[in-house]
């Protein structure tokens, strides 16, 4: 089975689209609803022409679709490729998460094994610590 590149992997292409902060900030305000060019570029000190390139890396992405309601074409965010993408991260997630849960057993295990050598520890030994910089030592 060929490998796939990213010219033809759509990860690939949603994950270069994703890359951007200009384009990540115009994904975020679509999640709140669709918007036309202008209403997207106004957070932006960015020509209408520089963030119709932007809207057309998301939409070769799949990440926008912009329709069209005679002169209006509002852009709204579609779905399908963050989801993928939260797929793939999500196995990843669950990797780490068993990994991070592991140390933490290891970690309580060792704490474990060493609390019974502290309470095995000589009275005076711990006296003695008590009293180190107290200012009360006869040094």
């Amino acid at each position: 089975m060929k490998q796939q590149t990213p010219r033809n992997d759509p990860l690939s292409t949603t994950f270069a689209a994703l890359a951007d902060p200009t384009r990540r900030a115009i994904l975020a305000r679509l999640a709140r609803g669709e918007a036309t060019v202008t209403e997207l570029a106004a957070p932006f000190d960015m020509s209408l022409p520089g963030i119709s390139k932007h809207l057309r890396v998301l939409q070769r992405a799949g990440l926008i679709e912009q329709g069209r309601q005679a002169q209006w074409r509002p852009c709204r965010l579609q779905p399908e490729p963050l989801r993928s993408v939260a797929d793939w991260v999500g196995q990843y997630r669950r990797h780490w998460e068993e990994s991070f849960e592991r140390m933490d057993t290891y970690l309580r295990e060792l704490q474990e094994a060493q609390q019974p050598a502290k309470d095995q520890e000589p009275e005076n030994s711990r006296e003695q610590r008590k009293g180190d910089g107290d200012g009360n030592d006869a040094r």
